[in-house]
């Protein structure tokens, strides 16, 4: 097994085939009896609900071998999505990993499953996943295999990644709270805009796709843009020269403020078929500033980026 701090995740969605991950033969219950459970290896199905079997009520973590595969995860998953945590007692990496899968499924409330693989005690399971390096996390929702993740991630992340997998599974998700990103809002909302930078700045320093802190950053930015200013004078200088692009570009911060993002990025649009060069990038990189503000799911911002497009090419 490669060093897991080095070694990057080589999933892709459906490149193993699930069905194949059956044990070879179906130990008798007098020889399971006889020779007992592998070291180290969780009981077999015949445990009982505790190992997460369709019918019972499944456990928050399980215990995932080579023999019970098949019913604890490919069976469970029909019904319950499983989150497979690849690890080993040598491995410091999993150490930080783990316990906040297990916070997680236990916070899940029966939502979904973690489900624990010993690689050293599963190689064979290990391999036929392609674990090239651990910590790693891989799901099945349904029977399929779905793209994870390999080494140690906020908890954050790790958090996210939990939901789209719930989501996949056709679970009804709640947004969860973040403390982190509430404290830099009520910075935000109360002035304090150099807290809030840190703030938001810190949180996309720990989750650089955070999409809430990066639209948390555009308006602290765009706050301190219109610091000081007189928005009707603004709106009239702008009004009175077209050509001004200081002046568009200030007068769409206030509209943007005053509730009128669509006609602010039509002002921009505008402004980006009348310039070229340097100040043309200039006009249409305050533009997606406020795109930015707004976040990616905006029908007015698809909608001007379109224009965008358009304006540019």
């Amino acid at each position: 097994m490669s060093d897991p701090r080095t070694t990057p995740s080589i999933f892709t969605r459906g490149a193993v085939d699930l069905g194949a991950l059956r044990p070879a033969s179906k130990p008798t219950p007098s020889a399971q009896a006889a020779s007992g459970p592998a070291s180290g290896a969780a009981a077999t199905p015949a445990a009982g609900p505790a190992t997460g079997i369709p019918g019972g009520s499944p456990a928050a973590v399980i215990d995932v071998t080579e023999e019970n595969f098949q019913t604890t995860v490919l069976q469970l998953s029909m019904t319950t999505p499983v989150i497979l945590d690849f690890w080993a007692d040598w491995c410091e990496p999993c150490k930080q990993l783990s316990p906040i899968l297990e916070k997680l499924a236990a916070e899940g409330g029966g939502s979904w499953v973690l489900g624990k693989v010993d690689v050293d005690a599963n190689p064979r399971l290990a391999q036929a996943l392609r674990v090239q390096g651990i910590p790693m996390v891989v799901a099945v929702v349904g029977g399929q295999l779905v793209e994870g993740f390999t080494g140690v991630l906020p908890e954050a992340e790790v958090r996210r990644y939990v939901d789209a997998v719930l989501k996949a599974g056709g679970v009804q998700v709640a947004p969860a709270e973040d403390p982190r990103m509430d404290a830099a809002d009520d910075a935000l909302m109360s002035g304090d805009l150099d807290e809030a930078e840190a703030a938001y700045r810190k949180i996309l320093a720990e989750s650089p796709q955070d999409r809430a802190a990066e639209s948390g950053l555009a308006q602290v930015e765009l706050y301190r843009r219109i610091e000081g200013v007189d928005p009707a004078a603004v709106l009239a200088k702008a009004a009175a020269d077209p050509d001004d692009l200081d002046a568009q570009r200030l007068a769409a911060d206030i509209e943007v403020l005053s509730g009128q993002a669509p006609e602010a990025y039509e002002r921009l649009v505008a402004a980006v078929k009348r310039s070229a060069g340097e100040e043309r990038d200039a006009v249409r990189k305050h533009l997606l500033s406020l795109f930015t503000v707004a976040g990616p799911d905006d029908p007015a911002v698809a909608s001007a980026r379109r224009a965008l497009a358009r304006a540019l090419f």
